[in-house]
């Protein structure tokens, strides 16, 4: 199969398929092998049952791309902790200091890490005796009314048949920049982020917080969409943030030569496990993989297992669900079997495009670096003629779901469609220079300080709590963690005020 390119424009058609039929099976390839006794397991936005209830920990996304502005360097984003709610107080979302945050590269197709990035993590509080994150005005990251601070290493890995042969630091002690606590506490957050870019050994560094740059309708899960269409087109992450580790390096550093331009990338999380010994607990590559396709019987053992045995799991991709659910439920005809054009999107890589040589099947991203930015980036990237997007490694704003949706319902087969899920962009714009990311909501500007119409705000997953209404058109659900202590704090008032009054009562009769 080779890139094609076809425009496309308004597209909303079936616009609840999108994720409907991806939740239900599979699209992408997904590999996962036999775990190790006492193997931990967990990634993407909560969709292993293991990692949901460990957000630190848990990686919802990793993008890799040519970087616009420098197109002889590559910028590999990856990010933590999904869902993260503006007003998250008051300890907001640090970095895990028992975790390894990796980024692998594999640089020969053999679908076996050649060099990892590797972030840790350490935190100072200036003063223990207060709940504080900060203890007045934040101008500056080291301003000594940050009372919550933290910093980072980054090592560079470079390893032989899964060995490591030597480990060089490249960032030592750098600022993180903290959670965005609101405009009273930080009333110029671009400035710390500012700050927080730091130049590295061969390259240049950002970790902090960020807008969610993931875009999508995830209502899906109700019922898909409740069997028609008039759910979809809310981008379900507006509004949330996550912690981002952002890295640009030379392409020469990380691809084999300029004859094999193309590496394979994904991330995994390393935790301590009781015995004080490292674990792999989380990993991801193509998105959506491990959220949207992996079954559940399988959704732990992916996030423990590595690239090299992902052709296990090949009927996950040959022989995938959806297009049948698609078929059942919207009457749309599944393609012909065994799907090896799926098998060469997300396994391994387009002929002509982004197969290395000699390649063995993995689920990672593959990304050409000889192939430059265009000035006129496509949302649906390969699809409508963009060879430097998605899957050619993932940019910020390849809409990632309508691709994969129209790969999977047949569109490299002859079966011509414009699925989506009517969420074509993200809700903040992104930036021209790197770390490109958006900036985070603000608890100041964030739906939840707006009102919005929501009709309900779900406390840690759980059952909703009724929110405050507003006139402001704002259409989002906002995770609120405090929630649950306000609603706490309600009951107790009440409890309260109808002891009182009870004893009142009771003092009136006895006079």
């Amino acid at each position: 199969m080779t890139a094609h390119a076809r425009r496309r424009t308004g597209r909303r058609g079936l616009a609840a398929l999108v994720c409907g039929a991806l939740a239900a099976g599979g699209l992408a390839a997904a590999g996962v092998s036999a775990l190790e006794p006492g193997s931990a397991q967990a990634s993407s936005h909560r969709e292993a049952p293991l990692i949901s209830g460990q957000p630190q920990y848990d990686n919802t996304d990793v993008y890799a791309f040519v970087s616009p502005d420098k197109p002889d360097t590559t910028t590999l984003v990856a990010n933590w902790t999904p869902f993260e709610e503006p007003a998250g107080g008051p300890n907001f979302y640090p970095f895990p200091e028992d975790a390894q945050y990796d980024i692998h590269i594999d640089s020969d197709g053999d679908s076996q890490g050649d060099l990892v990035y590797r972030w840790t993590f350490d935190t100072k509080i200036r003063n223990g005796n207060t709940f504080l994150y900060n203890t007045g005005q934040v101008t500056a990251l080291d301003d000594p009314d940050l009372n919550f601070n933290q910093t980072y290493d980054i090592d560079l890995l470079k390893l032989k048949d899964q060995k490591v042969v030597s480990t060089k630091k490249i960032a030592n002690n750098l600022p993180v920049a903290p959670s965005r606590v609101g405009d009273a506490s930080m009333p110029d957050y671009k400035k710390l982020r500012d700050q927080a870019v730091r130049k590295v050994a061969g390259g240049t560094s950002y970790v902090g917080q960020a807008d969610d740059p993931f875009f999508l309708d995830l209502q899906v899960f109700d019922s898909l969409y409740g069997g028609d269409l008039s759910q979809v087109g809310k981008d379900t992450l507006k509004g949330y943030n996550v912690n981002s580790v952002a890295l640009q390096v030379p392409s020469a550093d990380i691809r084999r030569s300029e004859k094999q331009p193309t590496v394979g990338i994904w991330s995994t999380t390393q935790r301590k496990n009781a015995k004080g010994d490292w674990t792999q607990v989380s990993r991801l590559g193509n998105p959506l993989v491990n959220e949207l396709v992996v079954p559940l019987r399988d959704k732990d053992k992916f996030n423990a297992s590595a690239p090299w045995n992902d052709a296990d799991f090949a009927p996950y991709v040959q022989k995938p669900e959806l297009p049948k659910l698609l078929e059942k439920v919207y009457g749309i005809k599944a393609p012909a079997e065994p799907r090896k054009d799926l098998v060469s999107v997300f396994l391994t890589g387009v002929q002509d495009l982004n197969q290395p040589p000699n390649v063995r099947p993995a689920e990672t991203l593959r990304l050409n670096t000889s192939i430059k930015p265009t000035a006129d980036p496509k949302r649906l990237g390969v699809l409508d003629g963009d060879n430097a997007g998605f899957p050619n490694g993932r940019r910020l704003a390849d809409d990632v779901v309508d691709i994969e949706l129209q790969a999977v319902a047949g569109e490299l087969v002859g079966a011509k469609n414009d699925l989506g899920d009517a969420v074509n962009q993200n809700d903040q714009a992104f930036g021209g220079t790197f770390p490109y990311l958006a900036l985070p909501t603000s608890p100041t500007h964030a739906p939840a300080a707006k009102g919005g119409d929501n009709t309900s705000a779900r406390v840690g997953g759980g059952a909703a709590v009724p929110a405050a209404s507003s006139s402001d058109g704002a259409d989002d659900t906002v995770l609120i963690a405090s929630a649950a202590a306000a609603a706490a704090g309600v009951l107790l008032v009440g409890l309260g005020l109808a002891w009182w009054r009870a004893r009142r009562r009771g003092v009136g009769r006895i006079s």
